[in-house]
């Protein structure tokens, strides 16, 4: 009997797994490879302490947003209109809808980057893929989505296999990444920032507890999310590890200069061989390819939700006209303004990190009072010690947030 209880056990693990998973690997896009990459190549091992601190904040804020979507069955725009009014929601919402634009349109960016490595010109992949974007999208049922993201979620491997094949002193690596290092400059600090952005971004909040709910999650199953959150979360930060160890053993000793992810490949070439930089080339497009086919259907999602309106992938134009009009509009926006000539993506980027450093802890506050409230989460309400780290999460953000400010306007 113990046995056919543990054998049903792990087959309710396999089976919540997913939501967690993608929610963290989906913040390891083209903004995120671009960080990495950019830490490792101006200052070697020495920002490998800060991926077990972001792992850890990252478990706090996804593990609350799934427990939140077990024990409601909502999304977090719903819980937001329900409990601080439609003008918050509203304005949350606009901010939402803005940022995820932005970072959408990155995405394609990254994705044609990518497939310039190569050969492919810019003209041909990003049409293409924003088709299939917006079919996988559309196709009607989230299970059928949720495993196709999964499966292209393995190209995250490549930073692995690129790891080892570049090799690095792991002996260092580890001590690295056990004993923080500080520099003076002020860019090192900016990259700190940058890595708490990436990590932690508000559309991954949102794409967190919507997955649960459109999973038909209940509290029964938090053990299982948690686990999934926990799993998400760890294996997110090991990618972006071994992208810090590729950058810093290869790109630093030599003096690159990373810009955008794909300098970071094209660099690796007379480096590290051509395989290494097709297998960072790789990870780029899926990487950005998963981010893409994540973020228009959970902006669209939390938009619905936040006004009442029918929602989701399993739903006909008929049913859901906003939902599905709100993703094609910003497929086809994305992937309209990449394909500008001379477009500045970068002033577009800025703006997005703009956007989410001023939304983010506005809507963590907004999180850790709902799953403080036991009159919204009963028994399942946030104890003082995971409310004291969430508080701690939202400080530090903007904390972090207003120094990023700070420096920007310094010129940094």
């Amino acid at each position: 009997m113990a046995q056919a209880h543990k054998r049903m056990s792990l087959r309710a693990v396999i089976g919540a797994m997913g939501p967690g998973m993608l929610a963290a690997l989906a913040g390891a896009d083209a903004g995120g490879v671009a960080t990495y990459s950019n830490a490792g190549a101006l200052y070697g091992f020495e920002q490998l302490w800060t991926v077990p601190i972001m792992c850890f904040l990252l478990i706090v804020v996804q593990e609350t947003a799934a427990r939140m979507g077990c024990v409601t069955g909502k999304g977090f725009a719903s819980l937001i209109r329900e409990q601080f009014g439609v003008r918050k929601s509203a304005l949350a919402m606009l901010a939402l809808l803005v940022s995820n634009t932005t970072v959408t349109l990155s995405e394609f960016a990254g994705i044609a980057s990518g497939m310039e490595l190569f050969g492919i010109p810019i003209y041909i992949s990003v049409p293409t893929s924003a088709v299939a974007i917006w079919v996988l999208a559309m196709s009607g049922s989230y299970k059928r989505i949720e495993k196709i993201l999964l499966v292209i979620s393995c190209v995250f491997v490549t930073y692995v296999i690129a790891g080892f094949m570049v090799k690095p002193d792991w002996g260092e690596a580890a001590r690295a990444t056990l004993i923080p290092q500080f520099e003076s400059d002020p860019q090192y600090f900016s990259l700190l920032v940058a890595n708490v952005g990436t990590t932690i971004a508000p559309w991954m909040v949102f794409l967190a507890q919507s997955n649960v709910v459109d999973k038909n999650a209940d509290a029964d199953d938090i053990p299982y999310q948690r686990i999934d959150t926990v799993t998400g979360a760890v294996v997110a930060s090991a990618i972006s590890w071994f992208i810090i160890l590729v950058t810093g053993a290869v790109l630093h000793p030599a003096g690159v200069e990373v810009n955008e992810a794909a300098d970071a490949a094209r660099a690796l070439t007379p480096l590290a061989g051509s395989y290494a930089e097709a297998l960072f080339g790789v990870g780029l497009i899926g990487a950005s390819f998963l981010a893409a086919c994540v973020l228009p259907g959970i902006t669209s999602s939390a938009v619905c939700e936040a006004f009442g309106w029918e929602r989701g992938a399993d739903r006909t134009w008929s049913e859901a006209p906003a939902y599905r009009g709100i993703v094609t509009a910003i497929v086809i926006l994305s992937a309209a303004i990449v394909l500008i000539p001379n477009v500045n993506l970068f002033g577009i980027m800025m703006a997005a990190q703009v956007i989410n450093g001023l939304l983010l802890p506005v809507l963590l506050v907004f999180m850790v009072k709902i799953a403080g409230d036991r009159h919204v989460m009963g028994t399942h309400a946030n104890s003082r010690i995971w409310s004291a780290l969430t508080w701690f999460t939202i400080i530090m953000v903007i904390v972090l947030t207003v120094v990023m400010f700070a420096l920007q306007l310094m010129g940094y």
